[in-house]
C-alpha cells in the first residue's frame, strides 16, 4: 500500500512515523485521531514484528515434540505475514531471519504431522528452532549468516523442506520488487531479471521445492543479487544474478 508515513495526533499535536510503528495511534496519549502530513504517499509494505520462539524452545523437553512443532509454525507463519520488503519507499534486502522464519514454518508441518522423524530429520527442526530468530542486520545480510543448518547439513529427506520455503520466500521477495519497480524508473534490464527470477521460482515450486540444497541458496543468492541491483544499480550485482540464473538453468 501507499502511505503517507508522517503522522500528526488530532488531539495532543505528537509527530511519528509510521514507516516505524506501522500504528496511527499516537505514541504519546494513545488517540486513534491522526492524520498524515506528509505531501506524498510512498509503498509501505513492512511492518514491524518479533519473532521470538523462547517460550517455544522452553517446551522442547516438556511436551511431544508435534506440539513444539505446531507452536514453532504458527509463531513463524505471524512472523512472515506481517514482513514486507519495502519501508517508507525504500527496498529493502531479503534477509537471513525471514528466510529461517520460512524454512522453520515448513519443517514445521512435517514435524506437526506426526511422521517417524530420524534422528538427523529431528536434529534439523531443533537447529532450527534453535536459531531461527537470532537477531541479523536486515541491511547486512547479503550472504547467508550462521543461522541454519548449512547446505550440507541438511539431511536429503528435508531438501524438499528448505527448497520450497526458500523459493516461497523468494516468490514474496520478487513480488514485492516488481511492485517497488512499478514506482521507480527501472531499465529493462532489471525487469528482464525479474522475469527470469520468476521462472526459476516457479520452476522450484512446481518440483515441490525437491532440488539440490545448493541449488536453493543458489536461488537465494540470485534474488539478493537483483535486489541489490535494483537498489543500488550495481552492474557488478546484475552480472552476478545472470550467473546465477546460468548455473540454475
Amino acid at each position: 500500500m501507499k502511505v503517507r508515513g508522517q503522522r500528526e495526533c488530532n488531539d495532543c499535536g505528537a509527530r511519528w512515523s509510521y514507516y516505524e510503528t506501522g500504528s496511527v495511534e499516537c505514541p504519546d496519549c494513545g488517540s486513534l485521531r491522526s492524520v498524515g502530513v506528509d505531501s506524498e504517499r510512498r509503498l509501505h509494505t513492512d511492518s514491524p514484528a518479533e519473532f521470538d520462539l523462547t517460550e517455544v524452545r522452553q517446551d522442547v523437553d516438556a511436551r511431544p515434540l508435534r506440539e513444539v512443532a505446531d507452536r514453532a509454525g504458527e509463531t513463524a507463519r505471524e512472523y512472515v505475514r506481517k514482513r514486507g520488503f519495502v519501508r517508507g519507499g525504500n527496498l529493502r534486502p531479503l534477509d537471513d531471519t525471514y528466510l529461517a522464519a520460512h524454512e522453520l514454518r515448513h519443517a514445521a508441518d512435517v514435524v506437526g504431522r506426526g511422521l517417524d522423524l530420524s534422528d538427523d530429520e529431528e536434529w534439523y527442526f531443533l537447529a532450527l528452532l534453535r536459531g531461527a530468530d537470532a537477531e541479523t542486520d536486515p541491511d547486512a545480510s547479503e550472504t547467508d549468516a550462521d543461522k541454519r543448518p548449512a547446505p550440507g547439513e541438511v539431511p536429503e529427506s528435508m531438501h524438499p523442506v528448505r527448497g520450497l520455503a526458500y523459493a516461497d520466500a523468494v516468490a514474496e521477495y520478487r513480488r514485492e520488487l516488481s511492485d517497488w519497480t512499478d514506482e521507480e524508473a527501472v531499465g529493462p534490464n532489471g525487469r528482464d531479471a525479474l522475469e527470469t527470477l520468476g521462472e526459476h521460482v516457479k520452476r522450484v515450486q512446481a518440483l515441490d521445492g525437491d532440488v539440490d540444497a545448493d541449488a536453493a541458496e543458489l536461488l537465494v543468492a540470485a534474488a539478493r543479487d537483483v535486489g541489490r541491483y535494483l537498489r543500488e544499480g550495481d552492474d557488478d550485482a546484475l552480472v552476478s544474478a545472470r550467473d546465477r540464473f546460468g548455473r540454475l538453468a
